[in-house]
């Protein structure tokens, strides 16, 4: 499965990088919301997973403008923000999985999974609409 990456912290990009590459092909990063639609149109991955806030163009702005293009990639979000407003307005984005980030380690990898099934995904300690189950 090929997997993109985009999240402005450098440290936590790379981290990101190191553990989905032990079960999934990634095939780019982004570091920026502009940089994720451009990488998104010209890689094709099947999975894109996506920090909210970026510059220029928020993860949530790129999904939307992803899927105006036409993109089929599934999007999870790994963002700090445990708020249902967020989840929610990812979810109306297409999104199918959210993580937080302080769950990474375990909810990831499951997370990037369920999304390639056109399953959802949430932290267990974020309350939402999206499917808690795991």
């Amino acid at each position: 499965m090929r997997v993109l990456l985009a999240d402005d912290h450098l440290p936590m990009l790379e981290r990101v990088a190191a553990l989905l590459s032990l079960s999934f092909d990634v095939v780019g990063t982004a570091r920026n919301g502009e940089d994720l639609i451009s990488q998104a149109m010209r890689l094709r991955p099947d999975v894109i997973v996506a920090d909210i806030t970026m510059p220029v163009l928020t993860g949530i702005e790129a999904a939307h403008q992803l899927r105006e293009a036409g993109s089929s990639a599934k999007f999870v979000f790994l963002t700090v923000h445990p708020e249902d407003d967020f989840v929610q307005a990812c979810r109306a984005e297409g999104a199918l999985g959210y993580v937080v980030k302080s769950h990474l380690r375990t909810d990831l990898i499951p997370a990037v999974m369920a999304a390639s099934r056109g399953q959802s995904y949430v932290s267990q300690s974020v309350c939402s609409e999206l499917d808690p189950r795991h």
